[in-house]
């Protein structure tokens, strides 16, 4: 299985921005960016004036995970300015969620679905086959800098055994207190693609963290 990192820009230095960016590029796999609205979590993270700044840097994808409760306002802007990946919380969506997948597909982006530690893991089953990916948060969205939550290894147990029953190799994403501590434990249990905002930002070397979430040692 091949193992994606991507950092969390909400743990950056927006001072020096371009910086953190261009060294995302040498050592990442995707660029991470919390976009959140002060509704459907308390606090208000940036908008598009960043994420169109981040685009004219980012030579890896771009992953936009929205903390809204009106995610489908925003497909067709996330599209134009080069988002890859756009994800959004099922229980912000409710029964749009399955309309709001297939246009993000439409618009040519793989599309998430994500859910918070408090709903069941069950919702997500009626998506397989609609979203390209899933992501589990492993905090509660809307703040950075919280503890794993242990129970998420089951949770993402119980979605990886779903989708290896249906012949699904949708990759599971997780969100939330990743690092050295756990991210043996989360791939293990059937998570690839792994969210780091202060394990990575916080680091000596950001690009050497980078390098042991993936599983690698640092030969640049």
């Amino acid at each position: 299985m091949q193992f994606q990192i991507a950092p969390s820009i909400l743990s950056a230095d927006f001072a020096n921005l371009g910086k953190d960016i261009e060294m995302l590029n040498a050592s990442a796999d995707i660029i991470h960016l919390d976009i959140m609205d002060g509704t459907f979590v308390p606090n208000i993270s940036f908008g598009f004036p960043v994420v169109e700044a981040v685009s004219k840097i980012a030579s890896i994808p771009m992953d936009a995970h929205f903390m809204v409760v009106h995610p489908e306002r925003w497909v067709k802007r996330c599209a134009e300015i080069g988002v890859k990946m756009m994800s959004f919380h099922q229980e912000a969506a409710k029964e749009d969620t399955a309309a709001i997948l297939a246009d993000i597909r439409a618009n040519g982006m793989k599309a998430g679905l994500v859910i918070n530690p408090d709903i069941p893991v069950e919702n997500l089953f009626p998506y397989i086959g609609q979203a390209d990916f899933f992501l589990i948060m492993s905090v509660f969205a809307g703040f950075g800098g919280q503890k794993f939550i242990p129970d998420s290894l089951k949770r993402i147990k119980t979605l990886k055994a779903e989708l290896k029953r249906r012949g699904n190799d949708a990759p599971i994403e997780v969100d939330g207190g990743v690092s050295d501590d756990n991210v043996q434990l989360l791939k293990d249990a059937g998570a690839s693609i792994f969210v780091a905002g202060s394990s990575v930002f916080k680091a000596d070397d950001p690009a050497e963290a980078i390098a042991r979430l993936r599983g690698e040692k640092r030969t640049y």
